[in-house]
């Protein structure tokens, strides 16, 4: 069911966060509370696969957000000090359009300060460790994310990239990251 999949990824991040750093608000409660409706939703469907495929093809699945973009009722400080007590109102389009896609957020990524560093550390949620050495740094500005997928926290996230912001952040965490276009 989608409820054991949000809480099996759940579980591995409070397994790995107080070690790595990388998650720095959660919605674990209202994710699981939103698989379970998607679950008992999907018992009591007339809809077809087929159908629940096309207008949903992400249907119960978790995924993370970097802490820059809007979700509604969480902060949004992108790692500034200043920031620190904003929490935006409303979700930004990537949010509300993977939402209606089927996915289920489970938490925002740790971001450096304005998101303008190699190196994912801010004076609000502090530093990144990477998961194959925490000796190491993540990279950045997507470095939360990156280190969250390369320790099997998220089956995905999604992160910002003008100059390298996810691609040396995965190369970073060994894994892929893709900058899309427009």
């Amino acid at each position: 069911t989608s409820q054991e999949v949000v809480a099996a990824f759940i579980d591995r991040i409070k397994e790995i966060n107080p070690i790595l750093n990388c998650v720095v608000e959660t919605r674990f409660d209202e994710a699981l509370k939103e698989a379970e409706a998607l679950d008992c939703e999907l018992r009591n469907t007339s809809k077809d696969n087929e159908t629940l495929a096309k207008e949903t093809p992400f249907l119960g699945v978790p995924f993370s957000m970097k802490e820059c973009f809007q979700v509604k009722g969480l902060h949004q400080t992108s790692g500034l000090y200043g920031r620190r007590d904003i929490v935006a109102e409303e979700d930004a389009d990537v949010v509300r359009l993977l939402k209606k896609a089927g996915c289920i957020l489970v938490c925002t990524t740790n971001v450096p300060e304005l998101c303008m560093w190699w190196e994912t550390s801010n004076t609000i949620y502090g530093r990144t460790n990477n998961p194959y050495n925490p000796m190491c740094i993540v990279g950045g500005s997507s470095g939360g994310e990156a280190c969250l997928q390369s320790a099997c926290g998220s089956p995905f996230g999604v992160g910002s990239d003008i100059g390298g912001s996810i691609r040396m952040p995965a190369f970073f965490n060994g894994i892929f990251g893709h900058k899309g276009s427009v």
